[in-house]
């Protein structure tokens, strides 16, 4: 059976414009969102081959090294200088978003076949980006916060500083996560990050022009275990 999702680069100015209208409507109420990070990255749509339509989108830069991780979107919230000197290829994923209308984990699933051909084909070592929670009240995910701090903080030698005005250092919390609500709180991206090995800042960056709270996260592909990296190529296609 073909698979109901398919992922492609965007291949103009249309696909960009279709990229951004629905990160609008994921983002912010149904205007467009754009910035001047677009120019420099790649665009990918997860199209739905029922319907017709774009279901998902995210986007890509590329870096040769950690030498150029200032010029990235995360930079502007985090202090990256503990990766300026990673000597690998790497890759940051950003504004991923999903179609309002749709609830379907193969959407995630399509992005992430997508993102292994990419890593695969272009020898990159790290992924990175910024992880959002919806909402801007860091307080309504302590529960997720607490988890991190427990199991998913960033080796020290890679531990993303504060730069970001507004920060909600969640490292300082003094609970024991709820498993189950902690899980069941964390954003499918990210929970999929962590599934693989991936790590987070100490602290989230508060961003109300986004109405989101977002972590620093990393992920090394050597760290992803075996048989989640089989499963990953499975999905290629």
């Amino acid at each position: 059976m073909a698979r109901r999702y398919a992922t492609r680069f965007a291949e103009n100015s249309e696909d960009v414009s279709a990229a951004q209208t629905l990160r609008g409507l994921a983002f912010r109420g149904g205007q467009d969102d754009l910035d001047d990070f677009d120019k420099s990255c790649i665009h990918v749509l997860i199209e739905d081959r029922q319907e017709l339509r774009t279901a998902g989108a995210f986007r890509i830069q590329p870096f040769e090294n950690g030498s150029e991780i200032s010029r990235s979107y995360a930079a502007q919230f985090y202090e990256l200088s503990a990766l300026k000197s990673y000597p690998g290829k790497l890759v940051e994923m950003g504004r991923f978003c999903i179609d309002p209308r749709y609830n379907d984990p193969d959407i995630l699933r399509s992005a992430w076949a997508a993102m292994t051909a990419y890593v695969d084909a272009h020898n990159v070592k790290m992924l990175f980006g910024c992880s959002s929670f919806h909402g801007a009240e860091a307080e309504a995910h302590l529960e997720a916060f607490a988890l991190l701090k427990a199991r998913h903080l960033a080796p020290r030698k890679y531990l993303p500083k504060i730069k970001a005005p507004k920060v909600f250092p969640f490292a300082r919390l003094m609970r024991k996560p709820d498993m189950t609500a902690a899980q069941r709180a964390m954003p499918p991206l990210l929970r999929t990050y962590l599934m693989m090995g991936g790590w987070t800042s100490d602290h989230a960056v508060i961003d109300r022009d986004l109405d989101t709270v977002h972590v620093f996260t990393g992920l090394e592909i050597g760290a992803i275990p075996v048989g989640r990296k089989r499963l990953l190529r499975a999905a290629v296609g």
